[in-house]
């Protein structure tokens, strides 16, 4: 199934259930209003969502257009945003970038940051920037919404918690990060809000490519109209989020609607491009010695989707545009 969450004024948008051509979309209430709330009552839910979806794929009349909503993030805020950096090649890269070291255990025990989630960006909204200094970056990124998630989770259990499958580009502000990193605290001021693709969806909508905790397809990211990078989301994302659920579990439990990240999707294979400014700086600066591609600056346009095999948009596109505060 597919979902998305129409704007209607209220904090938490109207629940959509959307065709799995993204086309048309039928309203979940009054039985399930808001996606969170479907979350939370997923078991009794879900029968009455798939009802839904069954009659807009069997009915090519039904629903509304999708084209005409206003669609906010799927989840406009949520009770948790984990983000992860499962991506070995990128961790390498930024930390080199900022004249880090890659941690011991940058093989054995995943990278992990908590943001803010009580304010998401809709994939059409824009990145406000009140400095350009601060040195603005896309990370496009897939994500996955959790369910109520036990603490003590292990890698054996943790497919069953995964209700959602997202894609995400998750804003950093590089020339921020270094700074805040010193004082041994973590990620705060250089993370601002995170925009997310306009549908979520239920991992069996990925059929095959969605295999061991992974998607197993490329994921594309334009930049002012020029195709980016494309790299693909599963074969090099070294923690699945089956790792990643269990690690952040060890010491606690996650409510339903938590939202975890895997980091900025990352191939070692140059000819894919970057999902982010911060790789491909790093790149020309082993190559040529100097970094040349500037960090964001206003009226840059950064677009993110990803394709099945037949070039049909699972997720719906992010398109944001950098401007001033």
């Amino acid at each position: 199934m597919k979902f998305g969450t129409r704007d209607n004024g209220t904090r938490d948008g109207e629940l959509m259930v959307v065709s799995r051509d993204l086309q048309r979309c039928l309203p979940a209430g009054p039985e399930v209003n808001s996606l969170q709330e479907a979350l939370d009552h997923w078991d009794e839910a879900l029968p009455h969502l798939k009802n839904i979806a069954d009659m807009l794929e069997k009915d090519a009349q039904l629903g509304s257009k999708t084209s005409d909503q206003t669609w906010r993030s799927p989840l406009p805020r949520a009770y948790e945003w984990i983000d992860g950096s499962a991506y070995i090649n990128h961790v390498v890269l930024v930390r080199k970038a900022r004249g880090a070291n890659p941690p011991e255990t940058l093989r054995t025990d995943p990278l992990i940051y908590q943001g803010g989630s009580g304010i998401f960006l809709g994939p059409k909204d824009n990145i406000p920037l009140a400095d350009t200094a601060w040195g603005c970056d896309f990370e496009s990124e897939v994500a996955v919404v959790l369910g109520d998630v036990p603490q003590g989770t292990k890698k054996a259990e943790a497919e069953k918690y995964i209700r959602l499958v997202m894609i995400v580009n998750d804003v950093s502000l590089r020339n921020l990060i270094p700074a805040e990193l010193e004082k041994g605290f973590g990620f705060f001021q250089s993370k601002p809000a995170s925009a997310f693709a306009p549908f979520a969806v239920t991992p069996d909508e990925l059929g095959s490519f969605w295999k061991e905790g992974r998607v197993h397809l490329p994921l594309k990211t334009w930049l002012n109209g020029n195709l980016f990078g494309d790299p693909n989301a599963g074969p090099e994302m070294h923690f699945s989020f089956h790792d990643l659920i269990a690690h952040i579990a060890k010491t606690r439990s996650y409510t339903a609607g938590t939202i975890l990240g895997s980091g900025t999707v990352s191939n070692e294979d140059r000819s894919r491009g970057s999902s982010c400014l911060a790789e491909k700086r790093m790149i020309e600066k082993i190559d040529n010695g100097t970094m040349t591609t500037p960090f964001l600056q206003y009226g840059d346009r950064v677009e993110i989707e990803m394709f099945d095999n037949g070039g049909k948009s699972i997720f719906g596109r992010i398109e944001q545009t950098v401007t001033p505060m």
